[in-house]
């Protein structure tokens, strides 16, 4: 481990975390994929050879984006945001459908598909971090301040919306989040949280009165799910993956030879195969049926030293739109994290959030990636920093 961790730049807990984790998703797939195998066919090595090309290239992507230095970021902010309205404009109209989600945008030739999304929530995050730092003596003002920086948000979380209602809010919350760190007033945020509820009650209104025009065509789908949350012994077969995932977690630690600490082991959870997508949303279930709640609770305290980290390094920069996107890109990863958690014990209503740098996918773990490799250079600078004076 010493041997690598010398070529690398930014934090070394960091990197060791990244590669743990990573290691985690290989182990884990592998065993996960089992429900793809019997829909798709195929087997297990051919989503595990799949799933070890995207763990190789988001490697490489983070490597090679912590070596640059964070100006160039900033340079490429606003070209990254427009990307990311023009690939979620694209998505809304051409997208490929999952699930009945449009969330996908298939690549020609190749036959691999990425979520826009996936970029946008990056691209959102550094474009409003630089619009803060540019504004932040003018956010007491309505048209030169305030609305410059707050309609980026509105309008990633807007094109968002329509197919991922739990992506979009998780996004608003983080922008809400970057408004508050940035010493945007307190009654301009609440006005904004007013204006949000009252617009999203608005656009369900106009949904339930013209229903042909389709405006929401997943609100059905939330609010059955939302229903199914309150009370899950009213549709038994709709709410059936909510119930086995939280059967899951507990098969974790019912067993016989290590008193329920280390779970039923690798390869030998029986629920996972009824869990739809248990190598990505209901990951979490997955994994402490076969690991149990000891590496459960090592796996929480992973991602909280990831935060605690990502966190430290925006704080010690002297830079504050370096420090804007350190607590963009750590409350994100958190946030993610956090909801596949809280969906998996039924806490949640159920949605479709990953585990970052552990479930299967490609664009998702690329850009978890590429934003890990942004706040390591951000880190590498403030290192580099601190050689040159001693």
């Amino acid at each position: 481990m010493q041997n690598i961790l010398k070529y690398l730049k930014g934090d070394k807990v960091i990197w060791v975390i990244t590669l743990i984790l990573l290691a985690f998703s290989l182990v884990s797939v592998y065993s996960f994929v089992g429900i793809l195998v019997k829909t798709e066919g195929g087997s297990p090595f051919k989503y595990l050879f799949k799933h070890t090309i995207y763990v190789g290239l988001s490697l490489g992507t983070m490597y090679w984006v912590h070596r640059k230095k964070p100006k160039y970021f900033l340079q490429l902010s606003k070209f990254a945001f427009y990307l990311a309205i023009a690939l979620l404009i694209f998505t809304l109209f051409f997208g490929t459908k999952v699930n009945d989600a449009g969330r996908w945008v298939k690549i020609p030739f190749v036959g691999l598909t990425f979520q826009s999304s996936d970029f946008a929530k990056l691209a959102m995050i550094i474009y409003v971090s630089r619009l803060l730092e540019k504004k932040k003596h003018l956010l007491n003002n309505w048209k030169e301040g305030f609305w410059p920086v707050v309609l980026p948000i509105i309008i990633i979380c807007a094109l968002i919306f329509k197919d991922n209602f739990s992506t979009a809010a998780i996004l608003f919350g983080i922008g809400l989040t970057l408004l508050f760190i940035g010493r945007v007033p307190l009654l301009k945020i609440f006005s904004l949280i007013g204006g949000g509820i009252g617009l999203l009650l608005f656009v369900i209104l106009i949904h339930k009165a013209i229903p042909d025009m389709n405006l929401l065509p997943r609100y059905e789908t939330w609010e059955n799910r939302i229903l199914n949350q309150i009370d899950d012994n009213q549709n038994v077969i709709a709410n059936a993956q909510a119930m086995n995932a939280k059967l899951a977690i507990y098969n974790g630690r019912i067993t016989s030879s290590n008193f329920g600490v280390v779970g039923q082991g690798i390869g030998r959870g029986e629920l996972k195969g009824y869990l739809p997508e248990a190598y990505a949303d209901f990951y979490y279930a997955s994994f402490v049926e076969e690991m149990g709640p000891f590496w459960a609770l090592f796996l929480i305290l992973l991602y909280l030293i990831l935060l605690f980290r990502i966190m430290r390094i925006g704080l010690a920069t002297d830079n504050l739109f370096e420090t804007y996107v350190c607590i963009g890109i750590g409350v994100l990863l958190l946030s993610q994290a956090s909801v596949n958690m809280l969906v998996c014990t039924g806490v949640f209503p159920v949605t479709g959030q990953n585990m970052p740098l552990l479930a299967m996918g490609g664009s998702s773990l690329i850009i978890t990636c590429l934003a890990l490799g942004i706040v390591q250079a951000i880190a590498a600078k403030k290192h580099g920093a601190e050689d040159k004076e001693e």
